[in-house]
């Protein structure tokens, strides 16, 4: 298997490419990549929720690059882009996705108890990973989930300043590892990996080997 092609076949088993519903938060897993909170700002004015809530503190690719924590920042583009403020709730002591699903549903049902319709907002390639750590995790029953990004492919997401190719690579080599891996570990619910998706780690593990 060539190489980008590998990549593009990664890629996309990471996306899960739904079509953003009405719901009744929008919930935001913060990040590194504050396109992000773009996003869910236009989900919000496409009237696709009614609050956005941002869930993130400090991570490993944040906590020696941002000075604060990653939720308050993008709450802030949010507000940049006509969000009002009283319709953003923030969560910001979360560090990885498990603390994102735990603590955001400690702040719901403070907040949002009767909210049971939900579209997570994430970078394309943890589409996967958010939506299935969301499933095995959140700790009350809820009506509808699914998850959006601004989709595209690896080369739509490298077009940025930010962010170089074996970057990107290596983390969705790392995202994908977590997505086998944590199941057994009871942090997210089990996904079925075709063939062609594991060679295509496989041929990018070894042009991309593991620190």
């Amino acid at each position: 298997m060539r190489i980008y092609q590998a990549i593009e076949s990664l890629w996309d088993f990471m996306q899960l490419h739904h079509t953003p519903r009405v719901s009744d938060c929008i919930v935001v897993f913060c990040s590194n990549d504050t396109r992000v909170a773009q996003i869910a700002a236009t989900l919000y004015h496409q009237e696709i929720a009614p609050k956005i809530l941002f869930s993130g503190g400090l991570g490993r690719f944040t906590q020696d690059h941002f000075d604060r924590p990653e939720a308050d920042i993008f709450a802030d583009i949010a507000k940049s882009l006509g969000v009002p403020s009283g319709d953003i709730l923030i969560e910001n002591a979360s560090t990885n996705s498990g603390e994102n699903v735990a603590f955001s549903a400690q702040l719901l049902q403070s907040k949002m108890p009767n909210a049971t319709r939900f579209t997570l907002v994430q970078k394309p390639f943890m589409e996967r990973r958010a939506y299935a750590t969301f499933e095995k995790q959140w700790p009350a029953p809820y009506q509808a989930l699914h998850v959006v990004s601004q989709g595209g492919s690896f080369l739509d997401y490298l077009d940025s300043d930010v962010f170089t190719s074996s970057f990107v690579i290596n983390a969705v080599l790392e995202d994908f590892e977590r997505v086998k891996a944590y199941p057994t570990l009871g942090f997210l619910t089990e996904q079925v990996i075709p063939d062609n998706v594991d060679l295509a780690y496989q041929t990018l593990l070894n042009r991309f080997p593991r620190n």
